[in-house]
């Protein structure tokens, strides 16, 4: 496949992405409008999709800079690591990240009103969680113009981030400790 291929496919691929999740979104908002009682376990279903997907993005693209970083830049198989960090950021963790706080964000007010020092606990792991994904979205643009400059070790660490946050929302969550 041709870069100019590859390129095509990628545009396509996130175009249909961007599809499916404007028709999902539309049959939940349809969801809410024909029956707003029933939307709270609808939307919970969708919250724990949403961050299913981003959290799998999430542990999955520092992998890729493990394998990326101990790559020549400019190979080959650099160009084919750029093309799955941009696909993998674009089409599946971003869209997951943007579902997963809409809807947490209305199940914490439509649920809890915001109360609960267990929520604000869950909020603050999640925005760090969140500033965990702007590192990364940084990283997959210097790693697509050649300037990453951590070791292949740095993104070994880095990529158990994700999942300390995981475990403690996780706890928050379902112990709900204070």
């Amino acid at each position: 496949m041709t870069d100019s291929n590859s390129a095509a496919g990628g545009g396509q691929a996130l175009r249909r992405a961007a599809i499916a999740i404007a028709i999902f979104l539309f049959l939940a908002a349809l969801l809410y409008l024909v029956a707003p009682e029933d939307f709270y376990p609808w939307a919970k279903a969708i919250h724990v999709i949403a961050v299913i997907s981003w959290m799998a993005g999430m542990l999955y693209l520092p992998r890729l800079f493990v394998y990326h970083a101990e790559t020549e830049r400019g190979s080959q198989q650099s160009e084919t690591f750029k093309v799955m960090e941009r696909r993998l950021l674009r089409g599946i963790i971003n869209p997951a990240m943007v579902i997963s706080w809409a809807f947490g964000l209305w199940l914490a007010w439509k649920g809890f009103g915001f109360q609960g020092g267990w929520l604000h606990a869950k909020l603050a792991a999640v925005v760090a969680l969140s500033a965990v994904h702007g590192y990364l979205s940084a990283a997959v643009r210097k790693f697509a113009e050649d300037r990453n400059e951590k070791p292949a070790r740095h993104w070994r660490i880095v990529n158990e981030i994700p999942t300390l946050l995981m475990i403690i929302i996780v706890v928050l969550v379902i112990v709900k400790p204070f």
